[in-house]
């Protein structure tokens, strides 16, 4: 049996935004509900999304939906990271190269004191990604 770790991100309206930005990035299928597919008729959200994946064949999953519109929600700041974690340089060279379109640079990619390569943005949706090349065990 293997357990797998998929980011669920939450928005308000972006959802779907953010998905086919994240499948610009790192290819793969998009499956998209929308609260209209679920029945909800209010035209202020019937678009919203109720369930939203990317899944790619290299393994990355991210799923993501827009909050209910009765319910609370506050973005906030530092909640999570998505670690985008491999072995392959050009890979993650080229994930990140999308991923940075209208991002804010935290750490460039690039060889650190901990990591081969390692490089942390937060993109234009708030979400705040780390790829990086683990170090060899000492």
């Amino acid at each position: 049996m293997s357990v797998h770790v998929t980011p669920h991100l939450n928005f308000r309206g972006d959802a779907r935004a953010a998905l086919e930005f994240y499948q610009s990035a790192f290819g793969g299928e998009l499956t998209l509900v929308t609260y209209a597919d679920m029945g909800n008729t209010d035209p202020a959200s019937a678009d919203h999304l109720t369930f939203g994946q990317l899944a790619a064949a290299n393994g990355i999953r991210i799923m993501a939906y827009d909050v209910y519109p009765h319910l609370p929600w506050d973005q906030g700041q530092h909640a999570f990271y998505v670690s985008v974690r491999g072995d392959d340089a050009a890979e993650l060279q080229g994930f990140w190269e999308k991923l940075v379109e209208g991002a804010t640079v935290i750490q460039p990619l690039g060889a650190s004191p901990w990591a081969p390569l390692y490089g942390q943005l937060t993109d234009r949706f708030g979400v705040t990604w780390v790829l990086d090349i683990a170090a060899p065990p000492a």
